[in-house]
């Protein structure tokens, strides 16, 4: 019987990142691999990098080298490269970081068993060669369903789609190994996802899409992740099934653009349809919506994502600026008034809803007029999350082509200044929702200094790791995972304290039920 290996992923970068990393991890038990948390313990270490700032890339490039100490110390034999970073740069991350025993593509996710065996039994496996992705999928949205052979990083499933589907009322069963390793998908049923959790908490992402069709002129995304391409209604139903039987008790859809989903199903209005159903999902308490776009968003939309239940009111539009000089040259549309108006409309709709969005400063030709527009629609906007992020060049980019660049010290005295007043006025945001009564997803219960019990948990307007928590001021009868009435009493900067005022539904049970929970 050959040596059981074992494999540890360490993922940067956002939550598809770590979809994918949660498929490659179900692609590597499926073939006798053991996954392990930490690296030190692990034959190969597999880091799923990040390419999107420069920020990111040094931590990737910080994480790789970390990995690579770990073969000094005799267990870890491999350090393997993977994700954007990986597949944007691929021989010349190799060749730049000789660390690495291995930097693979997404084209090489299907065959990760394989790659990676070859690497840890001395082989060496050609690094990946990066091509513009966007140039692998037809041009038109309406004829990329049918292409085939193209890597889509979490999209996978157990087995290919049996031919052309009905893309909205279509589940496929199709035959699965019974003998799967304990946390892959069912033996039985629609569709079930090649995917291993690595995180047992009670909130997971479920990719909603891949790629992106804008071209924003700061944004190499396209070039790495391809064209904008939508995953079958009736696959992303069935993974959100599968990790209601896991235990998640929150899904977080994302993509590069959720608002653009089902164009190339033939129904721009799709995720209309399917925000209902998945909310339906039994074991699901809450669903959210990541990554929209201002310029996408439809009346529809707004209706469906602030009245329906279960489905989070939360808005994260990335709106990047608002002076219309710099967003037109951004390639991108709208302004300060036209932003307003359409957060005025989901808040007419939603007195409660969550709003968060990331803006550029010192974007090429930004002046100062277009900052202190930036400024007017910041202190109106009355944004619960905000993240700034000072210009850099990307690579491959039309901005980075641009003549008119401002000096690195006014980028940075920008970036300080606009980080300082977010941090103000999100403060200010959560103070606003003092007395609110809110339903919370408690996500931690555990010791706080060693002495007390701290609770902690994250209301509809919250998102994982980019937004504030709600901290209860008692974790008595409070456990990962239960969703709680929660009345805000105070405040800590951007995070909520709450005092817990019960299990939504409550006030219809018994007090023998009760007791019995």
């Amino acid at each position: 019987m050959p040596e059981r290996r074992t494999v540890a992923l360490v993922t940067l970068g956002c939550a598809r990142n770590e979809v994918d990393s949660e498929e490659l991890a179900g692609r590597l038990a499926a073939d006798g691999w053991e996954l392990v948390q930490d690296a030190s313990d692990a034959d190969v270490a597999v880091v799923n990098t990040c390419g999107f700032v420069e920020a990111a890339k040094k931590d990737s490039v910080d994480a790789l080298l970390e990995a690579n100490d770990l073969k000094d110390q005799g267990r870890t034999q491999a350090v393997v490269a993977v994700g954007c970073m990986a597949e944007r740069y691929g021989k010349e991350l190799a060749e730049a970081l000789p660390e690495a025993d291995g930097v693979l593509g997404f084209d090489d996710y299907a065959d990760i068993s394989d790659r990676l065996r070859t690497i840890l039994n001395g082989g060496i496996h050609a690094s990946h060669t990066p091509r513009d992705r966007r140039k692998l999928l037809p041009l038109s949205p309406v004829e990329r369903q049918s292409a085939a052979g193209v890597a889509l990083p979490g999209h996978g499933d157990l087995s290919p789609a049996p031919g052309p589907v009905n893309p909205v009322n279509s589940v496929d069963s199709v035959p699965v190994p019974e003998d799967l390793p304990e946390g892959l998908a069912p033996a039985s049923g629609p569709r079930a996802p090649l995917r291993r959790r690595l995180d047992r908490g009670p909130v997971a992402s479920v990719k909603l899409a891949s790629g992106c069709d804008r071209r924003c002129s700061f944004c190499a995304i396209p070039s790495f992740r391809g064209s904008f391409i939508s995953r079958r209604p009736s696959d992303v139903l069935g993974e959100t099934r599968w990790l209601a039987e896991q235990g998640v008790k929150e899904v977080m859809l994302v993509s590069e653009n959720n608002t653009s989903y089902g164009k190339d199903l033939g129904d721009i209005r799709l995720l209309e349809t399917l925000l209902p159903e998945l909310a339906a999902v039994d074991g699901i308490e809450r669903v959210r919506v990541s990554y929209l776009q201002p310029a996408e968003m439809r009346p529809g939309l707004i209706d469906v994502l602030t009245s329906t239940p279960k489905v989070a009111p939360y808005f994260d539009l990335s709106f990047q600026h608002s002076a219309p000089g710099v967003l037109r040259a951004m390639r991108r549309f709208g302004d300060t008034d036209r932003f307003l108006e359409l957060l005025d409309t989901v808040r007419s709709k939603a007195p409660q809803a969550g709003v968060r969005s990331n803006f550029i400063v010192g974007f090429p030709g930004e002046s100062e007029a277009d900052f202190a527009e930036l400024e007017r629609f910041l202190t109106s906007a009355r944004l619960d999350a905000i993240g700034v992020f000072g210009y850099s060049d990307e690579d491959g980019t039309e901005a980075a082509t641009y003549a008119d660049k401002l000096d690195g010290d006014v980028i940075a005295e920008r970036l300080a200044h606009l980080s300082r007043l977010a941090e103000e006025l999100t403060a200010q945001r959560a103070e606003e929702r003092l007395g609110e009564t809110l339903e919370v997803l408690v996500e931690s219960v555990g010791a706080d200094d060693g002495t007390d019990e701290a609770a902690v948990g994250r209301a509809a307007h919250q998102a994982p790791e980019t937004d504030g928590q709600v901290i209860f001021t008692s974790a008595v009868g409070l456990r990962p995972g239960r969703m709680v009435h929660a009345k805000v009493v105070g405040t800590e900067g951007v995070d909520l304290v709450a005092e817990c005022l019960g299990l939504p539904g409550d006030e219809d049970r018994s007090p023998g039920e009760e007791a019995g929970r």
